[in-house]
């Protein structure tokens, strides 16, 4: 109904009368306009001053002056939309050791790994006492089936602190010259929501470190970051050549904060970052200044992020059910555990939506999820408030009733289902609970709007991979996990395109083509919805609008 009225209305219009000239006019044969028809058209859209200023006929977009671009076959949607990811953490995963495992890098064992470490501290001219820092180590996929220790690391150097952060950012690894500079040691007491693994009988640490322990590490290894601004204009240059024209900067803090405006005046962002500062530290306090939910040039701060617990793929996230395997050291009972207890997440919901302030948070176990509902409902919201649970990867059917009646969005991790739903299922759920990770059709099914998002760097922000997995449900051993939780490919567009930007709070100005919004843009080498999902990962990104502008040309 919507599109109809739609239609009748640019029909209405006067071409001659009210479109003379644009400062861009772009056409395909196979444009999807994301306002409820689930088929391509042939359309053309006028863009004028950074927005969409007429969408219609290639016959009468002929009457228009201004620069015609013709895509052909190849199709037009509204831009992507990051629903959750790092932006500041992927600009500083371009100046660190790659440590992934494929398909995102290429080690395999810790000697790889090692190997890796030795090339990056020589390719980069580091000077004994520089810090060594890496990304991406995933223990699940190592021949070895464990974390580096800092025997392993110190066999790389003893001369560099080293530091190197798990796949899930959940984890790290340190060697003995960075636990002394820590000042970690067999006194050293777990702090509140983390732990530092230790030799099996015994205190001394064995270099591995979970959630809230890993901080003071990270805080000092950061000393390795050299060339932040450049490092931003990296990350933006990440995010177009994947179709994305709004990232989120989830996590944030007021350095990083500080680090984006400071890039924006460069001119080194090119398309819209909405950032969620961290909110269960006092940090609303320091950035003050700051108007939430409005731009200052390219960033806008959204709301606030509570992290509620950690990764499953790191034995972190606090379940109500045991682990399938437990990890290092743990009983057969270990659930994981809450990084901060109820009481401190009910006080923060609780003081943020009595401020208006949109709350994200940080849920990945069952039992987290829990914490996150019984918070919203003691605070009882009243306004329109989209209180977002990210990850949101457990979360049980009855959670999903819970949160429809709470107006609490899911934003799925969707890629999971790739890059770890063999070890979901044969180490850290069991088949049964790990069918059901991402639950996007159990939502769909309840009409409730969700997300779905990569989590950028923790896997790059490749939004075709995003669209792939959100619809195959495909591990690396091309298992299907889930059959009953697939969806289609218009649903899966929805959730990165117009349910993001609602999610944000823009959906009046982001995530479908209409008269008025914001001129983002993606263009596809192919129509996604007259392919069959198992195909879609041959999708290119062929080229990327952002207020009007092109910011990625893949001919280019």
């Amino acid at each position: 109904m919507r599109y109809l009225f739609f239609l009748l209305l640019i029909s209405s219009c006067s071409l001659e009368q009210e479109i003379n000239r644009a400062d861009l006019i772009l056409s395909s044969d196979k444009v999807i306009l994301m306002i409820g028809d689930q088929k391509a058209q042939p359309l053309s859209i006028a863009i004028k001053n950074k927005k969409i200023i007429w969408v219609g006929s290639h016959k009468n977009a002929k009457n228009i002056q201004g620069k015609h671009i013709d895509f052909g076959d190849q199709a037009i949607l509204p831009g992507f939309i990051d629903a959750h990811g790092h932006a500041s953490y992927l600009a500083f995963a371009t100046q660190v050791a790659n440590l992934a495992s494929p398909p995102v890098g290429g080690i395999n064992t810790i000697k790889e790994l090692q190997a890796e470490l030795r090339k990056f501290i020589e390719e980069s001219n580091l000077q004994p006492g520089e810090w060594v820092m890496g990304l991406g180590y995933d223990d699940s996929l190592l021949s070895e089936q464990r974390h580096p220790t800092k025997e392993d690391l110190d066999a790389v150097s003893t001369e560099h602190p080293i530091y190197l952060i798990h796949v899930s950012a959940h984890l790290g690894a340190a060697n003995s010259l960075a636990l002394s500079l820590a000042n970690i040691n067999t006194e050293t007491k777990d702090p509140p929501g983390g732990k530092i693994r230790r030799y099996q009988n015994s205190s001394e640490p064995n270099g591995v470190f979970e959630e809230t322990a890993a901080y003071p590490l990270q805080q000092l290894a950061m000393s390795a970051y050299k060339d932040p601004i450049g490092s931003v204009k990296s990350a933006m240059e990440i995010y177009a050549k994947n179709g994305i024209t709004t990232a989120q900067d989830g996590a944030s803090s007021k350095e990083t904060i500080g680090l984006m405006q400071a890039a924006d005046a460069q001119g080194k962002i090119n398309l819209d970052i909405i950032s969620y500062p961290i909110g269960q530290n006092g940090l609303l306090k320091e950035i003050d200044t700051i108007s939430f939910g409005s731009y200052t040039g390219r960033i806008k701060i959204g709301g606030i992020k509570l992290i509620l617990d950690g990764s499953p793929q790191g034995k972190t996230a606090y379940l109500t059910e045991p682990y399938y395997k437990p990890p290092h050291s743990e009983s057969d009972s270990y659930k994981g555990y809450p990084l901060i207890p109820q009481s401190e997440v009910s006080k923060w919901v609780k003081e943020y939506a009595e401020l208006k302030i949109p709350i994200m948070a940080h849920a990945n176990g069952d039992a987290a999820a829990d914490m996150l509902i019984e918070a919203v409902e003691q605070a009882n919201m009243n306004s329109d408030h989209r209180t977002i649970m990210i990850h949101a990867q457990t979360v049980r059917e009855d959670q999903l009733d819970q949160m429809r009646e709470l107006e609490i969005i899911p934003s799925y991790f969707s890629t999971h289902t790739f890059y770890w739903g063999d070890w979901h299922r044969d180490s850290v759920f069991g088949e049964e609970r790990a069918m059901r990770i991402s639950p996007t059709k159990s939502s769909l099914d309840r009409n409730m709007p969700f997300t779905v998002h990569n989590d950028a760097p923790v896997v790059p922000p490749d939004m075709i991979r995003l669209l792939w997995s959100t619809t195959n449900r495909k591990t690396r051993s091309g298992k299907v996990l889930g059959e009953e939780q697939k969806i289609s490919t218009y649903a899966a567009l929805e959730a990165m395109t117009i349910n993001a930007a609602y999610q944000h709070f823009e959906d009046d100005i982001k995530g479908t083509i209409e008269v008025g919004k914001q001129a983002d843009l993606v263009v596809l080498s192919e129509d996604p919805l007259s392919i069959h999902p198992e195909k879609l990962l041959n999708l290119k990104v062929v080229a990327t609008y952002s207020k009007g502008t092109e910011i990625f040309n893949a001919k280019k």
